[in-house]
């Protein structure tokens, strides 16, 4: 093999694999995944497999990358229970803000599903419907999540007084 300029190229496969695996934005990744499988493509091309790149430009990167982005879009979404009657005050909107912008730099985003009364939330939030529930006692809100890297995030960052958070911990049955 004396074509010397292929080893830059080939090189190009474990740095974008690389980049692709210690990337923290999962959207960012996906532009790499797209570059990953360029390369390939390129590669595979270069070296007499038309056939394989072309199938590797298709369905590896193609394919892969819109399945890839309705995963990653599906799946980034903290549900938040909230009691159907509960009257959306300044102080609760203010609550949701702080929430919105905390998750927002984990490119999470807050959906908000209501329930009718406060034993349909508790079911919820037993049977994994929602990641976290919000009711107001009084003065305060109470916040009950099932997830501690939730918990802990809400614990550390959330600076509203008004919020009782509290860490639902699951019983696994052996």
């Amino acid at each position: 093999m004396n074509e010397f300029y292929l080893y830059p190229l080939i090189a190009l496969l474990p740095l974008t694999a690389v980049m692709l695996v210690i990337q923290y934005n999962p959207y960012h990744a996906l532009v790499i995944r797209g570059f990953l499988g360029a390369v390939a493509a390129m590669v595979y091309s270069i070296l007499g497999g038309a056939d394989v790149a072309l199938t590797e430009a298709l369905v590896g990167t193609m394919l892969s990358i819109m399945l890839y982005a309705i995963a990653v879009r599906s799946s980034l979404v903290l549900r938040l229970g909230i009691l159907t009657e509960a009257q959306i005050d300044e102080r609760f909107e203010q609550l949701l803000t702080q929430l919105r912008q905390i998750l927002g730099k984990r490119y999470l985003r807050l959906e908000l599903v209501p329930y009718p009364d406060a034993q349909a939330l508790e079911k919820a939030l037993a049977a994994k419907e929602v990641h976290a529930t919000c009711i107001q006692n009084g003065q305060p809100y109470t916040t009950i999540t099932r997830i501690r890297r939730i918990y802990e995030i809400m614990q550390s960052e959330l600076k509203t007084p008004e919020v009782i958070l509290t860490y639902l911990e699951e019983k696994h049955q052996p």
